[in-house]
């Protein structure tokens, strides 16, 4: 196999870049692969599931997050590594990689088993959204050719190869953000589920409106939004004035307490409350929950458990985001190995527009000049915000007919976040003048 072989069968799988690591001799299946000092190569590499590892004692404690694994044989073939994982060390912290030889019909066992240094391991990411692999000797030709090229960017312990030539994704999405500030006032609208565009009648039209002119139908899965970058639409009432808006960052379910182990009624029986504007039969919970604060309304306070807020670290892989009742009963909670999983891969590059609205004589949007870019992100910067009050938990559940058999529920947890603090999301933020780039 040489180089430009192995780059060709990368490629035919959509791969877009290809991250090289220089393993050293603890870098084996007994030892597992050192990948990252932080969290942040969730970012790159998606992840399947991911689950916590706890026995009860802090040095050990861990995440595991299967990861979907094929190695390339040198026949160009793919071989599945049905064990693969990522194991996620919290404490220091740190992300292996282990399991990734196990049942594997045809895996390279002689390189991966052995303490060889300066073995090459060539990771990149499909279009079906799963992991391929190779790994070179380092005599040989293709390890050769790999090293004789100079001035190849890094990403922590990883070179990185450009494979694709296709349009850098922030300067396109900021081009079509500027054609788009550019067209004035744009009628209301949305695109539905097989892309035509159709009427878009609610307050939260704006987001629906902009995705309508990316070309972008609405989703609930995680994923970016426009080439790699989520999309933030928030209000404001003048363009000049937008460090105060308020933004909804995510509207993950609960993953345990009553809400989960019950439902989300006899959540709503419990901790809801009458409708206050005088809508029958119908009860509501809502209101702004912030950490540590109890709600006057609810009787719930929301609390980080398992999180240092001095070090920043995630204390227990069994952490969680709860909201505890007077009893200490947890009424909702969501844990941190779901909140890694969803907030990494959908956030890593996120894009914030501000937008101006009028009704009358229709529902019509403006879109600024001014966006804020944010990439790099952690979990670990998320419940920091959290811990600080930063970011507060703003949720919209509601049960109509709620004393008759047709009850009827609506389910929005969300967490939000004023403007002028989307700095601490990100290691990196840029605010970019569409005008003057």
């Amino acid at each position: 196999m040489t180089l430009p072989q192995l780059l060709k069968i990368f490629e035919s799988h959509g791969c877009k870049k290809l991250y090289v690591k220089n393993l050293s001799p603890n870098d084996n299946s007994k030892n597992q692969v050192y990948l990252a000092g932080s969290f942040d190569l969730l970012n790159i590499f998606p992840l399947s599931d991911v689950v916590e590892d706890s026995s009860g004692d802090w040095e050990r404690d861990r995440f595991k997050a299967k990861v979907d694994f094929s190695w390339i044989t040198e026949d160009g073939n793919l071989s599945l590594a049905p064990r693969s994982q990522f194991i996620l060390y919290p404490k220091y912290p740190e992300i292996r990689f282990s399991g990734f030889l196990a049942r594997s019909p045809n895996p390279p066992s002689e390189l991966m088993t052995q303490r060889l240094a300066n073995r090459l391991l060539f990771l990149g990411v499909t279009l079906k959204r799963e992991i391929i692999g190779f790994v070179a000797d380092p005599n040989s030709i293709l390890a050769s050719e790999y090293n004789s090229i100079e001035d190849l960017n890094s990403f922590g312990v990883f070179r990185i190869i450009e494979l694709s030539s296709e349009k850098n994704g922030k300067i396109e999405l900021l081009n079509q953000l500027e054609r788009i500030h550019k067209m004035g006032w744009i009628g209301s609208k949305r695109l539905d589920s097989e892309g035509r565009i159709v009427p878009c009648q609610s307050s939260n039209c704006g987001g629906y409106t902009l995705e309508a002119e990316l070309g972008i139908k609405p989703n609930g899965y995680s994923e970016p939004d426009f080439l790699g970058w989520e999309l933030k639409q928030f209000g404001v009432r003048n363009f000049d004035h937008t460090q105060s808006s308020i933004i909804t960052l995510m509207t993950p379910e609960p993953t345990g307490g009553i809400y989960k182990e019950k439902g989300v009624i006899e959540f709503l029986l419990e901790y809801g409350y009458p409708d206050r504007m005088g809508r029958e039969d119908r009860i509501n919970f809502g209101g702004i929950h912030r950490i540590d604060q109890k709600h006057q309304t609810t009787g719930l306070t929301l609390k980080l458990i398992g999180f240092d807020s001095s070090s920043g670290k995630i204390k227990s892989s069994e952490g969680r985001l709860a909201l505890i009742d007077k009893n200490e009963i947890e009424a909702a909670s969501w844990s941190f190995s779901s909140i890694i999983k969803h907030w990494n891969r959908k956030h890593n590059q996120a894009c914030y527009v501000p937008s101006i609205s009028e009704r009358e004589p229709f529902r019509k949007y403006k879109y600024g000049n001014k966006v804020t870019l944010g990439s790099s992100t952690d979990i670990s910067l998320l419940l920091m915000e959290i811990s600080k009050g930063s970011i507060y938990y703003d949720p919209g559940i509601k049960l109509e007919n709620a004393s008759k058999s047709n009850a009827k529920t609506k389910r929005r947890s969300q967490f939000r976040i004023k403007s002028s603090n989307l700095k601490g999301l990100y290691y990196k933020n840029d605010i970019v003048d569409l005008l003057k780039r």
